[in-house]
């Protein structure tokens, strides 16, 4: 299973989560009392329900560089094109706007 906090700025918004049954996201419910609480996309609103999907949500999925971006992405990592979760995790820490899509395993090692 693959995880990854999901970050508005710098305030953790949710998590997103892979598995073999396809893919969830799940905002945090400190997230969700705070008075500064946004919804990620318009296609995620605020919710304590876990979204469930079998393809990777569009908005996370276009997050993901594509062309010449993608071409390098994929060569300098060794990710297929098709492997979306970990394209998603190695060049979505710092993308363009306010969402930052960080492996579980780092943020926890940074919070050290």
């Amino acid at each position: 299973m693959k995880r990854a906090k999901v970050l508005i700025g710098n305030v953790l918004a949710g998590i997103l989560t892979e598995d073999d049954m396809g893919y969830e996201f799940r905002y945090d419910s400190e997230f969700l009392k705070s008075d500064k609480a946004e919804a990620v996309s318009l296609t995620l609103p605020l919710t304590e329900k876990v979204y469930r999907d079998k393809v990777l949500f569009p908005f996370f999925d276009g997050l993901i560089p594509e062309g010449w971006l993608l071409d390098i992405a994929e060569q300098s990592w060794k990710i297929s094109a098709r492997d979306r979760f970990s394209l998603l995790l190695a060049c979505c820490k710092d993308s363009i706007g306010n969402i930052s899509i960080i492996p579980e395993k780092e943020m926890e090692v940074a919070d050290e």
